[in-house]
């Protein structure tokens, strides 16, 4: 009898270990699957940012030509009225205060450094 229970509990432990070994087995099987599932969100995620810096860094640029197009232009017009009799006039405050709204509404309009609520 003594050899009997021997044998049954080694076959209880036997089976115990092969049930937490299996699991085990199992579960990292599981994990590697999931670490491999999130490493290509992350790859997606890094390739997205990259994608939107790119399109940050091209509005930016765009931005700065714009404006030094804007300043060129100004530069230009001043230029033109610097010598221009007309330019000299005096222009009623009604008309130059709406030139001078409708330029600010417009400035506004395309101020990107103020966020949008």
């Amino acid at each position: 009898m003594n050899n009997e229970k021997i044998l049954s509990i080694s076959l209880i432990i036997i089976t115990f270990a092969i049930y937490f070994c299996y699991n085990n087995f199992e579960e990292k099987k599981r994990l590697k699957d999931a670490n491999a599932e999130l490493t290509n969100q992350i790859n997606k995620l890094e390739q997205t940012i990259s994608r939107n810096n790119q399109i940050i860094a091209d509005n930016e640029l765009s931005k700065r030509e714009l404006e030094n197009q804007s300043l060129e232009r100004q530069e230009q017009i001043n230029e033109q009225l610097k010598d221009n009799d007309c330019a000299k006039q005096f222009v009623p405050m009604p008309v130059s205060a709406s030139l001078y709204n409708r330029a600010k509404n417009l400035r506004e309009s395309t101020d990107t450094s103020q966020s949008i609520k």
